[in-house]
């Protein structure tokens, strides 16, 4: 039972780990029983129970082998390009407007003397 533990549990071979806030990415490249590579990608974020007093990891796992890289890639790809520039939208959207509203931040070179004398001419 043991040695068939061992064979289920693929060693990897390249991983990467990536800290990201509260949470933590495992990029794994492990090998299937027929020699072919394939990538788990695991989240893990630590989170405290409350009624037990303590720290847990929760951790999600996706597996994803090289057939699909290509798609995963794009889809991924996509969804990044929309999350930034919808995150620039909006951050235009809070700019303050532009200054092609009349009356409005003209640049007009005007001095003090100039308008003593239109006041003085409406006298």
């Amino acid at each position: 039972m043991e040695g068939q533990e061992k064979q289920e549990r693929r060693e990897d071979i390249f991983s990467k780990a990536v800290r990201a806030g509260k949470r933590t990415y495992f990029f794994d490249v492990k090998t299937t029983r027929n020699g072919q590579n394939y990538l788990t990608i695991t989240e893990s974020k630590r989170r405290f129970i409350n009624d037990q007093g303590k720290f847990v990891y929760e951790k999600h796992k996706i597996f994803l082998f090289r057939e699909d890289f290509e798609k995963f890639v794009k889809g991924l790809d996509a969804s990044i390009r929309f999350i930034e520039t919808e995150q620039q939208s909006r951050e235009r959207e809070d700019e303050p407007a532009e200054k092609d509203t009349p009356g409005t931040d003209m640049n007009v070179d005007i001095s003090f003397d100039d308008l003593n004398k239109d006041i003085e001419e409406i006298n």
